[in-house]
Protein backbone atom coordinates (compact mmCIF):
# COMPACT_ATOMS: atom_id res chain seq x y z
CA UNK A 1 0.00 0.00 0.00
CA UNK A 2 1.61 3.30 -1.23
CA UNK A 3 1.02 6.69 1.03
CA UNK A 4 -0.95 9.56 -0.52
CA UNK A 5 0.45 11.20 -3.86
CA UNK A 6 2.91 8.58 -3.88
CA UNK A 7 1.91 7.55 -7.23
CA UNK A 8 3.51 10.37 -8.27
CA UNK A 9 7.12 8.73 -7.76
CA UNK A 10 6.02 4.92 -7.63
CA UNK A 11 4.79 2.76 -10.36
CA UNK A 12 2.48 0.21 -8.86
CA UNK A 13 1.17 -3.20 -9.66
CA UNK A 14 -2.15 -4.39 -10.63
CA UNK A 15 -2.32 -6.68 -8.00
CA UNK A 16 -2.06 -4.16 -5.47
CA UNK A 17 -5.14 -2.06 -6.52
CA UNK A 18 -8.64 -2.71 -5.68
CA UNK A 19 -10.78 -2.40 -8.52
CA UNK A 20 -15.09 -2.59 -8.85
CA UNK A 21 -15.28 -5.91 -10.04
CA UNK A 22 -13.82 -7.35 -6.69
CA UNK A 23 -16.67 -6.38 -4.27
CA UNK A 24 -18.07 -9.16 -2.02
CA UNK A 25 -21.42 -11.32 -2.53
CA UNK A 26 -22.27 -9.21 0.19
CA UNK A 27 -21.91 -5.97 -1.11
CA UNK A 28 -22.91 -6.74 -3.93
CA UNK A 29 -26.26 -7.69 -2.38
CA UNK A 30 -26.00 -4.46 -0.35
CA UNK A 31 -25.45 -2.50 -4.06
CA UNK A 32 -28.39 -4.49 -5.46
CA UNK A 33 -30.90 -3.74 -2.59
CA UNK A 34 -29.61 0.27 -2.67
CA UNK A 35 -30.76 -0.29 -6.46
CA UNK A 36 -33.64 -1.82 -5.72
CA UNK A 37 -34.72 0.98 -3.22
CA UNK A 38 -33.81 3.53 -6.24
CA UNK A 39 -36.34 1.65 -8.39
CA UNK A 40 -38.87 1.13 -6.82
CA UNK A 41 -39.06 4.35 -4.52
CA UNK A 42 -37.19 7.41 -6.67
CA UNK A 43 -37.30 6.22 -10.62
CA UNK A 44 -41.57 6.37 -10.38
CA UNK A 45 -41.37 9.64 -9.29
CA UNK A 46 -39.19 11.68 -11.32
CA UNK A 47 -41.80 14.42 -12.02
CA UNK A 48 -42.50 14.86 -8.63
CA UNK A 49 -38.90 15.52 -7.86
CA UNK A 50 -38.99 18.30 -10.46
CA UNK A 51 -41.50 20.08 -8.91
CA UNK A 52 -40.14 20.74 -5.76
CA UNK A 53 -41.75 18.20 -3.42
CA UNK A 54 -39.47 18.89 -0.77
CA UNK A 55 -41.84 16.47 1.72
CA UNK A 56 -41.09 13.84 -0.88
CA UNK A 57 -37.55 14.10 -0.39
CA UNK A 58 -38.06 13.81 3.10
CA UNK A 59 -40.04 10.94 3.40
CA UNK A 60 -37.71 8.67 0.75
CA UNK A 61 -34.98 9.82 3.76
CA UNK A 62 -36.91 8.26 6.10
CA UNK A 63 -37.46 5.07 4.03
CA UNK A 64 -34.15 4.88 3.36
CA UNK A 65 -33.47 5.26 7.19
CA UNK A 66 -35.80 2.37 7.37
CA UNK A 67 -34.10 0.12 5.09
CA UNK A 68 -30.71 1.00 7.19
CA UNK A 69 -28.81 3.07 4.17
CA UNK A 70 -28.55 6.23 6.35
CA UNK A 71 -26.13 4.22 8.61
CA UNK A 72 -23.45 2.21 6.47
CA UNK A 73 -20.67 3.66 7.83
CA UNK A 74 -21.63 4.19 11.72
CA UNK A 75 -20.63 1.31 13.65
CA UNK A 76 -22.95 -1.10 15.07
CA UNK A 77 -23.09 0.45 18.96
CA UNK A 78 -24.50 3.69 17.95
CA UNK A 79 -27.35 1.43 15.62
CA UNK A 80 -25.39 1.29 12.07
CA UNK A 81 -24.06 -1.37 10.05
CA UNK A 82 -21.00 -0.81 10.69
CA UNK A 83 -19.55 -1.09 7.10
CA UNK A 84 -15.77 -0.57 5.74
CA UNK A 85 -15.20 2.62 3.84
CA UNK A 86 -14.81 1.26 0.23
CA UNK A 87 -18.63 -0.50 1.31
CA UNK A 88 -20.36 3.08 1.85
CA UNK A 89 -18.60 4.62 -1.22
CA UNK A 90 -20.33 1.73 -3.40
CA UNK A 91 -23.75 2.44 -1.88
CA UNK A 92 -23.09 6.18 -2.85
CA UNK A 93 -22.47 5.31 -6.04
CA UNK A 94 -26.16 3.50 -6.18
CA UNK A 95 -28.24 6.04 -5.20
CA UNK A 96 -26.94 8.64 -7.48
CA UNK A 97 -28.73 7.46 -10.46
CA UNK A 98 -32.50 8.25 -10.08
CA UNK A 99 -32.00 12.01 -9.18
CA UNK A 100 -29.30 14.80 -7.93
CA UNK A 101 -32.28 15.75 -5.20
CA UNK A 102 -32.24 12.61 -3.13
CA UNK A 103 -28.43 12.43 -3.98
CA UNK A 104 -28.11 15.41 -2.36
CA UNK A 105 -30.13 14.92 0.77
CA UNK A 106 -28.24 11.60 1.16
CA UNK A 107 -24.95 12.79 0.75
CA UNK A 108 -25.43 15.94 3.19
CA UNK A 109 -27.44 14.03 5.52
CA UNK A 110 -24.63 10.83 5.80
CA UNK A 111 -21.96 12.45 5.58
CA UNK A 112 -20.90 16.35 6.64
CA UNK A 113 -24.46 15.73 8.49
CA UNK A 114 -23.52 12.81 10.46
CA UNK A 115 -19.54 11.90 10.03
CA UNK A 116 -18.60 15.23 11.74
CA UNK A 117 -20.67 13.77 14.69
CA UNK A 118 -19.30 10.03 14.39
CA UNK A 119 -15.41 11.51 13.97
CA UNK A 120 -15.07 14.08 16.46
CA UNK A 121 -17.48 13.44 18.82
CA UNK A 122 -17.50 12.43 22.54
CA UNK A 123 -18.99 9.20 24.24
CA UNK A 124 -22.24 11.05 24.81
CA UNK A 125 -22.54 13.11 22.11
CA UNK A 126 -21.71 10.00 20.15
CA UNK A 127 -24.77 8.06 21.90
CA UNK A 128 -26.85 10.72 22.00
CA UNK A 129 -27.11 11.51 18.50
CA UNK A 130 -25.96 8.85 15.74
CA UNK A 131 -28.41 6.13 16.38
CA UNK A 132 -31.00 8.25 15.67
CA UNK A 133 -29.19 9.98 12.89
CA UNK A 134 -28.26 6.02 11.27
CA UNK A 135 -32.11 5.47 11.16
CA UNK A 136 -33.47 8.33 10.11
CA UNK A 137 -35.02 9.04 12.75
CA UNK A 138 -33.98 12.40 13.01
CA UNK A 139 -32.05 14.09 10.03
CA UNK A 140 -29.04 15.98 9.71
CA UNK A 141 -27.70 19.41 8.00
CA UNK A 142 -24.02 21.34 7.59
CA UNK A 143 -23.87 24.87 8.17
CA UNK A 144 -20.78 26.27 7.02
CA UNK A 145 -20.98 28.44 4.38
CA UNK A 146 -22.22 32.65 4.82
CA UNK A 147 -22.72 34.90 2.75
CA UNK A 148 -18.99 36.19 2.83
CA UNK A 149 -17.72 32.82 3.99
CA UNK A 150 -17.60 30.33 0.87
CA UNK A 151 -14.33 28.57 -0.37
CA UNK A 152 -12.46 30.89 2.57
CA UNK A 153 -14.17 29.28 4.88
CA UNK A 154 -12.71 30.19 8.07
CA UNK A 155 -13.68 33.56 7.87
CA UNK A 156 -16.90 33.28 9.19
CA UNK A 157 -18.73 35.77 11.01
CA UNK A 158 -21.18 33.47 13.36
CA UNK A 159 -20.79 34.34 16.71
CA UNK A 160 -20.69 31.94 19.93
CA UNK A 161 -20.54 34.00 23.14
CA UNK A 162 -19.99 32.09 26.14
CA UNK A 163 -22.58 32.69 29.62
CA UNK A 164 -21.44 34.06 32.52
CA UNK A 165 -22.22 30.76 34.14
CA UNK A 166 -20.22 29.02 31.16
CA UNK A 167 -22.79 26.38 30.80
CA UNK A 168 -24.16 27.42 27.30
CA UNK A 169 -22.86 29.37 24.53
CA UNK A 170 -25.04 31.95 22.38
CA UNK A 171 -25.29 31.82 18.66
CA UNK A 172 -25.41 34.29 16.86
CA UNK A 173 -25.30 34.32 12.78
CA UNK A 174 -26.08 33.70 8.98
CA UNK A 175 -25.72 30.55 7.13
CA UNK A 176 -26.69 30.10 3.42
CA UNK A 177 -27.03 27.33 0.77
CA UNK A 178 -27.59 24.81 3.65
CA UNK A 179 -28.76 21.48 2.10
CA UNK A 180 -31.31 19.50 4.23
CA UNK A 181 -32.07 22.63 6.05
CA UNK A 182 -36.13 22.20 5.48
CA UNK A 183 -36.42 18.83 7.91
CA UNK A 184 -32.97 18.93 9.97
CA UNK A 185 -33.51 17.84 13.12
CA UNK A 186 -29.58 17.95 13.73
CA UNK A 187 -27.98 21.45 12.42
CA UNK A 188 -24.04 21.08 12.42
CA UNK A 189 -22.72 24.60 12.78
CA UNK A 190 -19.61 26.63 12.81
CA UNK A 191 -19.01 29.44 15.16
CA UNK A 192 -16.18 31.77 16.15
CA UNK A 193 -15.53 32.27 20.16
CA UNK A 194 -14.25 35.81 20.65
CA UNK A 195 -11.17 36.34 18.38
CA UNK A 196 -10.44 33.13 17.91
CA UNK A 197 -7.87 32.40 15.02
CA UNK A 198 -9.97 28.97 14.42
CA UNK A 199 -13.88 28.70 14.15
CA UNK A 200 -15.58 26.23 16.68
CA UNK A 201 -17.93 23.49 15.57
CA UNK A 202 -21.43 23.20 17.63
CA UNK A 203 -23.81 20.31 17.54
CA UNK A 204 -27.27 22.57 17.56
CA UNK A 205 -31.00 20.88 17.62
CA UNK A 206 -33.54 22.49 15.73
CA UNK A 207 -35.85 22.79 19.20
CA UNK A 208 -33.05 25.14 20.27
CA UNK A 209 -35.11 28.35 20.77
CA UNK A 210 -33.53 31.26 18.50
CA UNK A 211 -33.92 29.53 14.88
CA UNK A 212 -35.12 30.14 11.99
CA UNK A 213 -35.03 29.39 8.49
CA UNK A 214 -35.16 31.46 5.36
CA UNK A 215 -37.56 30.06 2.14
CA UNK A 216 -36.55 27.58 -0.18
CA UNK A 217 -33.81 28.90 -2.32
CA UNK A 218 -35.04 28.98 -6.15
CA UNK A 219 -31.97 26.88 -7.74
CA UNK A 220 -30.76 26.11 -11.24
CA UNK A 221 -31.65 22.31 -10.26
CA UNK A 222 -31.72 19.62 -7.45
CA UNK A 223 -35.51 20.79 -7.18
CA UNK A 224 -36.63 18.95 -4.47
CA UNK A 225 -33.18 19.14 -2.34
CA UNK A 226 -34.55 21.40 0.58
CA UNK A 227 -31.95 24.52 0.66
CA UNK A 228 -32.62 27.54 3.36
CA UNK A 229 -30.94 29.94 5.19
CA UNK A 230 -30.79 29.53 8.53
CA UNK A 231 -30.58 32.37 11.25
CA UNK A 232 -29.65 31.83 14.23
CA UNK A 233 -30.36 34.73 17.43
CA UNK A 234 -28.81 33.73 20.57
CA UNK A 235 -29.70 30.45 20.09
CA UNK A 236 -28.51 28.79 23.33
CA UNK A 237 -26.73 25.82 23.14
CA UNK A 238 -25.07 23.54 26.09
CA UNK A 239 -21.23 23.42 26.42
CA UNK A 240 -21.01 19.84 25.83
CA UNK A 241 -22.38 20.42 22.72
CA UNK A 242 -19.00 21.83 21.67
CA UNK A 243 -17.87 18.77 18.78
CA UNK A 244 -14.51 18.18 19.06
CA UNK A 245 -13.02 20.70 21.39
CA UNK A 246 -12.58 24.91 21.03
CA UNK A 247 -10.89 26.30 17.98
CA UNK A 248 -11.14 22.81 15.86
CA UNK A 249 -13.78 23.48 13.81
CA UNK A 250 -11.90 24.65 10.74
CA UNK A 251 -9.97 21.12 11.13
CA UNK A 252 -13.35 19.47 11.28
CA UNK A 253 -14.70 21.17 8.50
CA UNK A 254 -11.74 20.00 5.93
CA UNK A 255 -11.62 16.93 7.53
CA UNK A 256 -15.50 16.27 6.63
CA UNK A 257 -14.64 17.74 3.16
CA UNK A 258 -12.33 15.07 2.57
CA UNK A 259 -14.63 12.21 2.94
CA UNK A 260 -17.44 14.45 1.33
CA UNK A 261 -15.08 14.67 -2.15
CA UNK A 262 -14.55 11.02 -2.58
CA UNK A 263 -18.54 10.41 -1.75
CA UNK A 264 -19.17 13.34 -4.20
CA UNK A 265 -17.26 11.32 -6.97
CA UNK A 266 -19.05 8.24 -6.08
CA UNK A 267 -22.51 10.03 -5.80
CA UNK A 268 -22.17 10.96 -9.50
CA UNK A 269 -20.86 7.89 -11.02
CA UNK A 270 -24.58 5.80 -11.66
CA UNK A 271 -25.88 8.98 -13.23
CA UNK A 272 -23.37 8.76 -15.56
CA UNK A 273 -24.38 5.57 -16.16
CA UNK A 274 -28.01 6.00 -16.90
CA UNK A 275 -26.77 8.86 -19.00
CA UNK A 276 -25.10 6.80 -21.21
CA UNK A 277 -27.82 3.98 -20.98
CA UNK A 278 -30.55 6.60 -21.80
CA UNK A 279 -28.55 8.08 -24.84
CA UNK A 280 -27.63 4.88 -26.61
CA UNK A 281 -31.44 3.58 -26.21
CA UNK A 282 -32.45 7.55 -28.17
CA UNK A 283 -29.64 6.86 -30.61
CA UNK A 284 -31.32 3.29 -31.62
CA UNK A 285 -34.36 4.35 -31.83
CA UNK A 286 -33.64 8.18 -33.52
CA UNK A 287 -34.28 7.46 -37.36
CA UNK A 288 -32.40 10.33 -38.95
CA UNK A 289 -31.72 10.10 -42.98
CA UNK A 290 -32.98 6.83 -43.21
CA UNK A 291 -31.23 4.83 -40.48
CA UNK A 292 -30.62 5.18 -36.72
CA UNK A 293 -28.27 7.79 -35.24
CA UNK A 294 -26.25 5.18 -33.81
CA UNK A 295 -24.82 4.85 -37.18
CA UNK A 296 -23.37 8.16 -37.26
CA UNK A 297 -19.18 8.19 -36.50
CA UNK A 298 -20.21 11.58 -34.71
CA UNK A 299 -22.71 9.48 -32.36
CA UNK A 300 -20.19 6.89 -31.76
CA UNK A 301 -17.36 9.48 -30.98
CA UNK A 302 -19.73 10.64 -28.10
CA UNK A 303 -20.76 7.52 -26.62
CA UNK A 304 -17.32 5.72 -26.22
CA UNK A 305 -16.12 9.54 -24.67
CA UNK A 306 -18.92 9.59 -22.02
CA UNK A 307 -17.99 5.61 -21.66
CA UNK A 308 -14.25 6.11 -21.25
CA UNK A 309 -14.79 9.04 -18.73
CA UNK A 310 -17.22 7.04 -16.24
CA UNK A 311 -15.15 4.05 -16.53
CA UNK A 312 -12.11 6.23 -15.51
CA UNK A 313 -14.04 7.55 -12.95
CA UNK A 314 -15.08 4.46 -11.47
CA UNK A 315 -11.66 3.23 -11.67
CA UNK A 316 -10.08 5.98 -9.56
CA UNK A 317 -12.76 6.35 -6.96
CA UNK A 318 -12.68 2.89 -5.90
CA UNK A 319 -8.96 2.49 -5.80
CA UNK A 320 -8.94 5.32 -3.49
CA UNK A 321 -11.40 4.24 -1.60
CA UNK A 322 -9.97 0.72 -0.52
CA UNK A 323 -6.55 2.91 -0.33
CA UNK A 324 -8.45 4.99 2.85
CA UNK A 325 -10.35 1.63 3.74
CA UNK A 326 -7.12 -0.32 4.28
CA UNK A 327 -4.91 2.50 5.74
CA UNK A 328 -7.70 2.60 8.63
CA UNK A 329 -7.85 -1.13 8.84
CA UNK A 330 -4.02 -1.09 9.55
CA UNK A 331 -4.37 2.04 11.93
CA UNK A 332 -6.68 0.00 14.07
CA UNK A 333 -4.61 -2.85 13.97
CA UNK A 334 -1.77 -0.78 15.48
CA UNK A 335 -4.06 0.07 18.31
CA UNK A 336 -5.44 3.54 17.34
CA UNK A 337 -9.26 3.33 17.89
CA UNK A 338 -12.00 3.37 15.23
CA UNK A 339 -12.85 7.45 15.31
CA UNK A 340 -8.78 8.98 14.85
CA UNK A 341 -8.11 5.87 12.70
CA UNK A 342 -10.70 7.34 10.36
CA UNK A 343 -9.77 10.60 10.47
CA UNK A 344 -6.39 9.92 9.72
CA UNK A 345 -6.87 7.00 6.88
CA UNK A 346 -9.08 9.63 5.20
CA UNK A 347 -6.94 12.77 5.72
CA UNK A 348 -3.05 10.39 4.44
CA UNK A 349 -5.56 10.08 1.57
CA UNK A 350 -6.59 14.25 0.84
CA UNK A 351 -4.81 14.27 -2.39
CA UNK A 352 -6.77 11.62 -4.06
CA UNK A 353 -9.97 12.63 -2.64
CA UNK A 354 -9.62 16.40 -4.71
CA UNK A 355 -8.38 13.86 -7.72
CA UNK A 356 -11.29 12.36 -7.90
CA UNK A 357 -13.62 14.96 -6.84
CA UNK A 358 -12.58 16.98 -9.62
CA UNK A 359 -12.68 14.15 -12.18
CA UNK A 360 -16.25 13.08 -10.99
CA UNK A 361 -17.63 16.14 -10.91
CA UNK A 362 -16.26 17.16 -14.65
CA UNK A 363 -17.07 13.67 -15.76
CA UNK A 364 -21.11 13.73 -15.15
CA UNK A 365 -20.84 17.83 -16.31
CA UNK A 366 -19.89 16.33 -19.74
CA UNK A 367 -21.89 13.36 -19.95
CA UNK A 368 -25.22 15.17 -19.35
CA UNK A 369 -24.30 18.15 -21.72
CA UNK A 370 -23.67 15.35 -24.64
CA UNK A 371 -26.41 13.42 -23.48
CA UNK A 372 -28.68 16.85 -24.26
CA UNK A 373 -26.56 16.81 -27.97
CA UNK A 374 -27.45 13.21 -28.93
CA UNK A 375 -30.98 13.87 -27.92
CA UNK A 376 -30.79 16.94 -29.98
CA UNK A 377 -33.78 19.37 -29.52
CA UNK A 378 -35.24 16.75 -27.55
CA UNK A 379 -32.72 17.23 -24.74
CA UNK A 380 -33.69 20.24 -24.16
CA UNK A 381 -37.16 19.42 -23.04
CA UNK A 382 -38.16 18.62 -20.12
CA UNK A 383 -40.44 15.65 -21.04
CA UNK A 384 -37.35 14.41 -21.42
CA UNK A 385 -34.96 13.05 -18.50
CA UNK A 386 -31.83 14.75 -20.29
CA UNK A 387 -32.71 18.09 -19.33
CA UNK A 388 -32.74 17.30 -15.34
CA UNK A 389 -29.68 15.30 -15.59
CA UNK A 390 -27.97 18.41 -16.92
CA UNK A 391 -29.27 20.70 -14.44
CA UNK A 392 -28.33 18.93 -11.74
CA UNK A 393 -25.10 17.74 -12.68
CA UNK A 394 -23.91 21.92 -12.99
CA UNK A 395 -23.51 21.99 -8.78
CA UNK A 396 -21.14 18.62 -8.72
CA UNK A 397 -18.06 21.78 -9.56
CA UNK A 398 -18.79 23.67 -6.67
CA UNK A 399 -19.64 21.23 -3.60
CA UNK A 400 -16.81 20.31 -1.11
CA UNK A 401 -14.81 23.23 -2.51
CA UNK A 402 -15.01 24.17 -5.98
CA UNK A 403 -13.07 22.66 -8.52
CA UNK A 404 -10.59 25.41 -8.88
CA UNK A 405 -10.35 25.46 -5.07
CA UNK A 406 -9.24 21.20 -5.15
CA UNK A 407 -6.70 21.88 -7.92
CA UNK A 408 -5.12 24.27 -6.56
CA UNK A 409 -5.28 21.69 -2.81
CA UNK A 410 -3.76 19.10 -5.23
CA UNK A 411 -0.21 20.74 -5.97
CA UNK A 412 -0.47 22.54 -2.25
CA UNK A 413 -0.52 19.37 -0.12
CA UNK A 414 2.27 17.81 -2.80
CA UNK A 415 4.44 20.22 -2.34
CA UNK A 416 3.83 20.39 1.79
CA UNK A 417 4.33 16.32 2.16
CA UNK A 418 7.15 17.35 0.40
CA UNK A 419 8.33 19.87 2.80
CA UNK A 420 7.80 17.63 6.13
CA UNK A 421 9.90 14.50 4.45
CA UNK A 422 6.59 12.46 4.27
CA UNK A 423 6.69 12.53 0.00
CA UNK A 424 10.15 12.41 -1.85
CA UNK A 425 9.65 14.58 -4.53
CA UNK A 426 12.58 16.64 -4.83
CA UNK A 427 14.85 13.67 -4.97
CA UNK A 428 13.22 12.31 -8.36
CA UNK A 429 12.76 15.85 -9.64
CA UNK A 430 16.58 16.48 -9.61
CA UNK A 431 17.39 13.15 -10.97
CA UNK A 432 14.44 14.08 -13.78
CA UNK A 433 16.52 17.12 -14.35
CA UNK A 434 20.22 15.13 -14.61
CA UNK A 435 18.28 13.27 -17.30
CA UNK A 436 16.93 16.64 -19.35
CA UNK A 437 21.03 17.25 -20.11
CA UNK A 438 21.63 13.41 -21.19
CA UNK A 439 21.46 11.55 -25.10
CA UNK A 440 18.31 9.61 -24.30
CA UNK A 441 18.62 6.22 -23.91
CA UNK A 442 17.38 3.64 -26.54
CA UNK A 443 14.52 1.47 -25.63
CA UNK A 444 13.55 -1.49 -26.81
CA UNK A 445 10.43 -1.21 -28.65
CA UNK A 446 10.03 -4.94 -29.28
CA UNK A 447 8.09 -6.12 -25.71
CA UNK A 448 5.05 -7.24 -26.69
CA UNK A 449 4.09 -7.54 -23.31
CA UNK A 450 0.23 -6.08 -22.49
CA UNK A 451 0.79 -2.44 -21.42
CA UNK A 452 4.37 -2.44 -21.80
CA UNK A 453 4.05 0.90 -23.82
CA UNK A 454 1.72 2.81 -22.11
CA UNK A 455 3.58 2.06 -18.68
CA UNK A 456 6.72 3.28 -20.16
CA UNK A 457 4.72 6.68 -21.36
CA UNK A 458 2.87 7.32 -18.27
CA UNK A 459 6.21 6.84 -16.05
CA UNK A 460 7.27 9.62 -18.79
CA UNK A 461 4.08 11.59 -17.47
CA UNK A 462 5.48 11.01 -14.22
CA UNK A 463 8.88 12.89 -15.03
CA UNK A 464 7.10 15.48 -17.13
CA UNK A 465 5.16 16.61 -13.99
CA UNK A 466 8.34 15.82 -11.52
CA UNK A 467 10.40 18.05 -14.11
CA UNK A 468 7.85 21.36 -14.16
CA UNK A 469 6.79 20.97 -11.28
CA UNK A 470 10.09 20.79 -10.02
CA UNK A 471 11.38 23.63 -11.67
CA UNK A 472 8.12 25.70 -10.75
CA UNK A 473 8.94 25.15 -7.08
CA UNK A 474 12.49 26.33 -7.35
CA UNK A 475 11.51 29.61 -9.59
CA UNK A 476 9.03 30.35 -7.39
CA UNK A 477 9.32 28.92 -3.54
CA UNK A 478 6.71 29.77 -0.95
CA UNK A 479 5.65 31.94 -3.33
CA UNK A 480 3.85 29.28 -5.51
CA UNK A 481 0.98 29.09 -3.93
CA UNK A 482 0.28 32.70 -5.58
CA UNK A 483 0.46 31.19 -8.78
CA UNK A 484 -2.75 29.75 -9.45
CA UNK A 485 -2.33 29.62 -13.15
CA UNK A 486 0.44 27.43 -12.52
CA UNK A 487 -0.98 25.00 -9.92
CA UNK A 488 -4.42 24.63 -11.96
CA UNK A 489 -2.07 23.27 -14.48
CA UNK A 490 0.05 20.79 -12.94
CA UNK A 491 -2.81 19.67 -11.22
CA UNK A 492 -4.53 18.80 -14.33
CA UNK A 493 -1.22 17.03 -15.32
CA UNK A 494 -1.50 15.18 -11.62
CA UNK A 495 -4.94 14.20 -12.48
CA UNK A 496 -4.35 13.20 -15.86
CA UNK A 497 -1.49 10.52 -14.50
CA UNK A 498 -3.60 9.30 -11.54
CA UNK A 499 -6.65 8.81 -13.32
CA UNK A 500 -4.77 6.89 -16.63
CA UNK A 501 -2.46 4.50 -14.20
CA UNK A 502 -5.71 3.76 -12.56
CA UNK A 503 -7.69 3.16 -15.54
CA UNK A 504 -4.49 1.07 -16.99
CA UNK A 505 -4.32 -0.82 -14.26
CA UNK A 506 -7.47 -1.70 -13.75
CA UNK A 507 -7.69 -3.38 -17.04
CA UNK A 508 -4.73 -5.43 -16.69
CA UNK A 509 -6.02 -6.65 -13.66
CA UNK A 510 -9.62 -7.55 -15.44
CA UNK A 511 -7.17 -9.74 -18.07
CA UNK A 512 -5.24 -11.53 -15.30
CA UNK A 513 -8.40 -12.53 -14.22
CA UNK A 514 -10.42 -13.27 -17.12
CA UNK A 515 -8.56 -13.26 -19.97
CA UNK A 516 -7.25 -10.33 -22.62
CA UNK A 517 -10.07 -10.77 -24.96
CA UNK A 518 -12.88 -10.66 -22.45
CA UNK A 519 -11.30 -7.12 -21.34
CA UNK A 520 -10.59 -6.37 -24.88
CA UNK A 521 -13.06 -2.66 -24.45
CA UNK A 522 -11.77 -2.17 -21.08
CA UNK A 523 -8.14 -2.28 -23.03
CA UNK A 524 -9.09 0.56 -25.63
CA UNK A 525 -10.84 2.82 -22.93
CA UNK A 526 -7.39 2.44 -20.81
CA UNK A 527 -5.67 3.51 -24.27
CA UNK A 528 -7.85 6.39 -24.92
CA UNK A 529 -7.62 7.66 -21.79
CA UNK A 530 -3.95 7.49 -21.88
CA UNK A 531 -4.00 9.24 -25.18
CA UNK A 532 -6.02 12.03 -24.22
CA UNK A 533 -3.82 12.58 -20.82
CA UNK A 534 -0.92 13.25 -22.91
CA UNK A 535 -2.10 15.92 -25.11
CA UNK A 536 -3.79 17.62 -21.96
CA UNK A 537 -0.47 17.13 -19.95
CA UNK A 538 1.85 18.25 -22.91
CA UNK A 539 -0.50 21.76 -22.98
CA UNK A 540 -0.75 22.51 -19.18
CA UNK A 541 3.16 21.51 -18.72
CA UNK A 542 4.00 24.12 -22.29
CA UNK A 543 1.47 26.55 -20.17
CA UNK A 544 3.72 26.36 -16.29
CA UNK A 545 6.95 26.50 -18.31
CA UNK A 546 6.42 29.05 -20.47
CA UNK A 547 5.68 31.17 -17.49
CA UNK A 548 8.26 32.02 -15.87
CA UNK A 549 11.34 30.71 -18.51
CA UNK A 550 13.09 31.92 -20.89
CA UNK A 551 16.32 31.50 -23.21
CA UNK A 552 17.54 28.28 -22.88
CA UNK A 553 16.27 27.18 -19.75
CA UNK A 554 12.92 27.51 -21.64
CA UNK A 555 14.17 25.45 -24.62
CA UNK A 556 15.55 22.75 -22.64
CA UNK A 557 12.66 22.32 -20.58
CA UNK A 558 10.42 22.54 -23.82
CA UNK A 559 12.61 19.79 -25.44
CA UNK A 560 12.00 17.77 -21.97
CA UNK A 561 8.48 18.10 -22.37
CA UNK A 562 8.33 16.90 -25.87
CA UNK A 563 10.58 14.21 -25.13
CA UNK A 564 8.26 13.00 -22.41
CA UNK A 565 4.86 13.95 -24.27
CA UNK A 566 5.73 12.20 -27.78
CA UNK A 567 5.55 8.58 -29.72
CA UNK A 568 2.32 7.30 -28.42
CA UNK A 569 0.38 6.47 -31.37
CA UNK A 570 -2.97 4.97 -31.74
CA UNK A 571 -5.69 5.03 -34.13
CA UNK A 572 -8.53 6.72 -31.70
CA UNK A 573 -11.28 6.46 -34.60
CA UNK A 574 -11.04 2.73 -34.45
CA UNK A 575 -10.93 2.45 -30.54
CA UNK A 576 -13.72 4.42 -29.91
CA UNK A 577 -15.98 2.98 -32.39
CA UNK A 578 -15.36 -0.62 -31.08
CA UNK A 579 -16.31 1.05 -27.74
CA UNK A 580 -19.52 2.84 -29.00
CA UNK A 581 -20.40 -0.27 -31.23
CA UNK A 582 -20.52 -2.51 -28.02
CA UNK A 583 -22.98 -0.27 -26.26
CA UNK A 584 -25.28 -0.33 -29.02
CA UNK A 585 -25.25 -3.56 -29.39
CA UNK A 586 -26.18 -3.96 -25.51
CA UNK A 587 -28.55 -0.63 -25.73
CA UNK A 588 -26.88 0.15 -22.28
CA UNK A 589 -23.60 1.25 -20.28
CA UNK A 590 -22.27 -2.31 -19.82
CA UNK A 591 -18.44 -1.97 -19.32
Amino acid sequence: MIKGGEFLITDQKSNDIFIPEEFTEEQKMMASATTEFVEKELDPHRERFEKKDYKLTEDCMKKAGELGLLGIGVPTEYGGMGMPFNTSVLICDKISGANGSFSTAFGAHTGIGTLPILLYGDKQQRERYLPKLATGEWMGCYCLTEPGAGSDANSGKTKAVLTKDEKKYLLTGQKMWISNAGFADIFIVFARIEDDKNITCFIVEKTMEGITLGEEEHKLGLNSSSTRQVFFNDVSVPSENVLGGRGNGFKIAMNALNIGRIKLSAAVLDACRRVIGLSTKYSNERIQFGMPISKFGAIKQKLADMAVRTYVIESTTYRAGNDIEKNIEKLEKEGMNHQKAHLKGVEEYAIECSVVKVLGSETVQYCSDEGIQIYGGMGYSTDTPMEAAYRDARIARIYEGTNEINRMLIVGMILKKAMKGELDIMGPAMKVSEELMSIPPFKNTNNNTLFAIEKEHLKKLKKAILMTAGKAAQHYAMEIEKEQEILINLANMVIDVYACESAILRAEKLVSQNGEESARHQINMSKLCLYSAIKSCQGAGEEVILSFTEGDEQRILLMGLKRFTKGYIINPKKLRRNIANKLIEENRFCF
